[in-house]
Parts: structure tokens; sequence; C-alpha cells
């Protein structure tokens, strides 16, 4: 598909989606009544796949008990590294170097606990100012930990006048005291995307351990983490993934790092074929599976082995097609119709597509909270960033290019009967 011979009309939004190879994909999934839902990088829709995965397990819990763990149609002894497996195509990545679980922070916390090494004038860890506070939250504590302030060990690289971090100015802080450095692939408020290869190969001739928050890219964003040769790599489930709430993280572990020990061991993580010798000593799995720690949440996991198939089947070149599609759409939409006075929208995510993730953030000075409080009471459903940005992510599965025709439609009305005046916004902002 090719975002050609561009117009404003919904005719044009119309024919895009007569023209949509993805366009089967949106009746498997649970979409609200009479909604238009662009929160995907939030949480994703339920997959009907993934609802049938999940009573599957429960019917076998309900069924065989105990003996589901072995005797499942999936057995739930390997149900994470089985998620892996399928995961490993989305990410670029050997099968053996994917593991479904526990949650996003505490997988930081057991990938940081093996990686931050400090040796000598090596213990700074090079991170950003835009990440996502919990990612900054785990990398203090490893400081802490280790006996360093992180007013003075750890580096933040700041933004641009456009709220960007261009990656020579991550590189530029790559210095000989640096001992790991952590970025997200997507930058959760602007969507920008990182040129991971580019600053992995950076690090690594700098003599750096790096790796990569990717829970608002995995999904939406084809990568390849084997080949770009990066350390480490960690991400949620929930977003554009359609785990569901609750839904284990993943891990990536680069294959040659699997002789590393797992300082936050747990029995989960031992040596798969001896793991019921309850053996005191810590033999841990030779993969990425060997960074679990706890029993697998299987009925959480349950409704990914239904999504990743939707994904294996449609293919992550056609869904980051797509995306890029939405996302260019949106983005000329914004340029025509919300661009001049009375609306004032602009767009805060980088244009060049090799630079932009899954979602847009459209940004407006005044009034952003009510505007996006409007389009929730018009049943659309984006969410908001302080101070002015509302995010937009639209799935390649379920959403259309009239819903992006329609939302930006609304936005007009909603300005030119400044209807979002009657908006207060409430202390709801969890979305």
């Amino acid at each position: 598909m090719m975002l050609k011979d561009f117009k404003t009309s919904l005719k044009y939004s119309r024919d895009l989606d007569l023209s949509d190879p993805l366009r089967k994909y949106r009746k498997e999934f649970h979409i609200p009544e009479n909604t238009i839902y662009l929160d995907g990088n939030s949480l994703g829709l339920c997959p009907k796949k993934g609802e049938t995965s999940l009573f599957r397990i429960l019917d076998e819990w309900k069924t065989r008990g105990i003996h589901g763990w072995l005797e499942g149609e999936n057995p739930w002894f390997f149900l994470a590294e089985e998620i892996g497996k399928m995961m490993a195509p989305l990410v670029g990545a050997h099968p053996e170097e994917v593991i479904c679980t526990g949650t996003t922070t505490v997988n930081q916390h057991a990938l940081l606990s093996t990686f931050y090494k400090p040796d000598g004038i090596r213990t700074k860890i090079l991170a950003d100012e835009k990440n996502f506070p919990s990612d900054i939250y785990a990398i203090k504590s490893h400081l802490k930990m280790r006996g360093y302030n992180p007013r003075e060990h750890l580096i933040l690289v700041g933004a641009d006048k456009n709220g960007f971090i261009p990656g020579n100015r991550i590189t530029a802080h790559m210095t000989h005291e640096v001992a790991l450095a952590l970025f997200p692939s997507v930058f959760f408020r602007t969507g920008q995307l990182l040129d991971i290869s580019k600053i992995t190969r950076e690090a690594h001739k700098k003599g750096i351990i790096i790796g990569f928050d990717c829970s608002h890219s995995v999904g939406s964003v084809q990568h390849s983490f084997s080949s770009d040769d990066i350390d480490f790599a960690f991400w949620c489930g929930y977003k554009y993934l359609n785990g569901g709430p609750g839904c284990p993280a993943s891990l990536y572990i680069n294959k040659r790092h699997f002789g590393k020990e797992p300082l936050m061991a747990g029995w989960f993580g031992y040596n798969k074929q001896k793991q019921f010798e309850m053996s005191l000593d810590f033999e841990h799995q030779k993969s990425a599976g060997g960074w679990q720690i706890s029993t697998p949440a299987v009925i959480s996991m349950a409704p990914l082995e239904g999504s990743l198939s939707l994904f294996l089947e449609a293919g992550m070149d056609k869904i980051r097609e797509k995306s890029i599609m939405l996302t260019t759409y949106l983005i000329r939409l914004v340029d025509e119709l919300l661009h001049k006075e009375p609306y004032a929208f602009h767009i805060g995510t980088p244009r060049n597509p090799e630079s932009r993730g899954g979602h847009v953030a459209v940004r407006r000075e005044k009034n952003a909270l009510q505007i996006c409080e409007a389009l929730k009471q018009r049943n659309i459903v984006p969410d908001f960033r302080p101070p002015d940005i509302i995010r937009i992510a639209p799935s390649s599965f379920y959403n259309r290019f009239e819903d992006i025709w329609i939302l930006v439609k609304v936005l007009r009305d909603l300005i030119d009967n400044r209807e979002y005046e009657k908006c207060t916004p409430g202390s709801k902002l969890i979305t």
C-alpha cells in the first residue's frame, strides 16, 4: 500500500480501507460498540483468538487440574518458552533469546543486576530525560545498591527544542566512564523511534553494554535485535501485542550472554531438565529462560498465544507498513485541516517514518486535556500526556483509515462549536 494522491475526503479514507490487505483482521477483535479506539499504545483491544486461548487454559485447569502443567494442549510448564518462540520473529531474534516472563520493571531489574558491572572508572549509566519514569527509578535503585550517587553516576541525555533526542546526541555522551546504556526504542510521549542498530554499534565501539525498553515498539515496529547485536531488551505484552491487562512482559538476551549469571535468581530460571531435582545450587537455563524468576502467570499469559498467532499470520512487514500509512495519513490530515487557527494543532512526532513508532503526538498549547476528554465523550478513545499531548495510536489490526478521518472531523467540530469548554477534566488520567 502507498499513500499516494492524498485527499482530505471521506471517500479517500474509504478507498484506502478497501485496498488494505489487513482489513480482514478487524473482525478478529472485540471492539467496544460505537467506539473508535485509538489507545493501542496503552492497552490493546481483546483479540478473539486470545479469548479462545484463555478459555482453553481455564478449561484445562477445570478438567485436568495439576496435570495441565505437562498435559495441556500447550503444556503450561513450557508455555513461557513457547510464547517466546512465537514472539521471536516479531523482534528479529533467535527463539531461545526471548522469554515471556514477569513484568516490565521486574525484568529490567533482573537484566540490570546481570549487565550493570561497574569496573574502575566505568561506573556510570547512560539514559535520557524523556524516558518512562519507572525505568529511571529502577536505574537509580541499582546505582544506590552499588553505593553510587545517582546525581553523579546517572547521565541523562537531554532533548532538543522539539522534544526529540537525536542519536548523535546520545552517542556523544558515550564516554569511557559509561558502563551501561539504556534507552527506549520509542519515546512514550513523542513517538520518536531511535536507530537502534546505529546506537548499538557506537556503544559497542566504546565497550558499553546497551539495552532497550521496547514497550512502545514491539508489535508496531519491525525489529532485528539479533542482527543489530543489542545486548538485552524488555517490553510489556498489553500494548500493541494485545495480551490484556496484567499480561506478563517479555525479555530478550543476546545468546552470547547466556553464560552470564542471573543475579536475581529464581527457581523457574533453573535448567529445565533438572528443575525438580530441587538443588540449592542455582544452575540457570542457558537461554533467555534462565532469567525467569517465579512460576509463570499462566492464565494472564494465555491471551498472548492467540494474539501472537495473528501477528505471525499477518507478518510484521505488513503490520509495520500499515502502521506507517495510518500515522502518515493522520499527520497529513492534521497539517491540512487542523494546523491553522482556530484549531492550532501541530504534530509533535518525527515526520520521517523511519524515525517514528506506532503513535502520533498531536499537540495543542491550550485546552488539550479538555479536548481529549471531549473526544472520549464522543466515543473516540485516545490518551493524554501532560502538558499538551493527545496521543493517537492506531492499530494495524483493527483501526481503519476512516477512523482517522472521523477523528480529525470531530476535532474540528469540537473547536468550531467550542464543545470542549463543557468538559471539566476529571481525576482519572489512566488511559
